[in-house]
């Protein structure tokens, strides 16, 4: 076989393992990662040291020998709400509040569904062109920047929220890539990308809660939420707690905002759809499903639920008290607009946390104490008489207008 029939077998075994989408690009140093050390000094990166491996540079330094990068992506767009609409729904007062769990980690985790079908490709890859090949397989895990290798396979462009976007599947996409020295046809010219078909919009820019895409195509990790809640393993900075809202595991804003996600169909891959949790008991019931589960079962979680839980579960990246302290945030935000019973139930729970030894959800629960103390507070501050008398003068009854 020549390069372009060795391409042509890949891409026919990537399909055959139920890859969506896969692509071939050569192992070389991409323009956009010139911009890296840049990105790294000015701090955005925050407490991700592992972004600072200078592997990450060009491919080629991760295999030796490396001639081209396969990629293969999965999607994971399953049937559900965006967390926009979950969000803009009236809550009701009456019930438990509950919190949001990023899209892509509602099922199985995805390490643990792409990279045995990867190495099953990159295995069949040696089989077929002779022992010499090497290669090296990847899911999120080694120092290869994907949606950058991914561009330059053919499988979309980089977004202003610095996703990847694949003009059908939109940016709800797991990537996967496998190094080889052997010599494949990319499936894309080098000099010649898929265009930016991003345009003039901003919706992702302006949607975000935090701030953090600076700029068009830049993220500031540090005001993330994704990273604010997953990868952050201090105190949460409070000026970004109010912003945060319900959520407790990730952040889908700019992803659900984006135009081409609206296109994108819902049928990724089964095992990533909303998975059921085991039946076991945590200061009451566990949630039928991860899909905006009740704050007051996470917050209450002990360290021995929460392995059972989240047993291959991409949730298992927050660590158990870092769970924890997002739930507290989460319930800070959301029960402050709940009833008063639902309110004293949530701030019983947030005292005990509040007494907690670990020091960092003992802080986050102050906090969120402080935020249904201030609800109240602001709840009993008696109305101005003007605007008592604008009420009399309306019909609205009470004692003024009994009078």
């Amino acid at each position: 076989m020549d390069a372009r029939e060795r391409t042509a077998w890949v891409l026919e075994q990537a399909a055959r393992e139920g890859f969506d989408l896969c692509g071939v690009a050569r192992a070389e140093a991409f323009p956009e990662l010139a911009h890296l050390p840049g990105w790294l000094e000015r701090g955005y990166s925050g407490q991700m040291q592992y972004l600072h491996d200078e592997r990450r540079r060009a491919p080629g330094r991760v295999l030796e020998g490396a001639r081209s990068v396969i990629v293969c992506a999965a999607s994971y767009k399953t049937p559900g709400p965006l967390s926009t609409e979950w969000m803009a729904r009236p809550p009701d007062p009456q019930q438990a509040p509950r919190g949001w769990i990023s899209r892509y980690a509602w099922g199985t985790d995805y390490h643990d569904v792409l990279l045995p079908r990867l190495q099953r490709l990159a295995r069949a890859l040696e089989q077929q062109f002779g022992p010499e090949v090497r290669t090296r397989a990847y899911v999120d895990t080694g120092p290869i920047v994907e949606r950058v290798a991914a561009k330059y396979a053919g499988l979309g462009w980089l977004g202003k929220n610095t996703c990847l976007i694949h003009p059908r599947l939109g940016s709800w996409l797991f990537l996967g890539t496998i190094l080889t020295t052997l010599e494949l046809e990319p499936t894309c010219p080098p000099e010649q990308p898929p265009p930016d078909l991003c345009g003039s919009c901003r919706r992702c820019l302006d949607a975000c809660p935090t701030g953090a895409l600076v700029a068009p195509y830049v993220m500031d990790a540090r005001r993330c939420i994704a990273y604010l809640t997953i990868e952050h393993r201090g105190s949460i900075p409070e000026e970004f707690r109010p912003a945060i809202g319900p959520m407790v595991f990730g952040c889908d804003i700019c992803q659900d905002v984006c135009p081409w996600n609206r296109k994108a169909p819902a049928r990724g891959w089964p095992e990533f759809a909303p998975r059921r949790l085991a039946d076991f008991s945590a200061d009451g019931p566990a949630p039928e499903t991860l899909l905006a589960p009740p704050l007051e079962w996470l917050a209450a979680l002990t360290e021995d639920d929460y392995r059972q839980a989240f047993r291959r579960s991409p949730v298992k990246r927050a660590k158990y008290r870092g769970l924890v302290r997002n739930a507290c945030i989460a319930l800070g935000n959301a029960a402050r607009r709940a009833a008063p019973r639902v309110r004293q139930r949530v701030a019983r729970l947030l005292e005990r946390l509040a007494a907690s030894e670990d020091p960092l959800i003992a802080e986050h629960a102050r906090w969120a104490l402080g935020q249904l103390d201030a609800s109240q507070q602001a709840e009993a501050v008696p109305a101005r008489p003007e605007a008592a008398q604008a009420a009399a003068a309306a019909g609205g009854g009470g004692s003024a207008g009994s009078v």
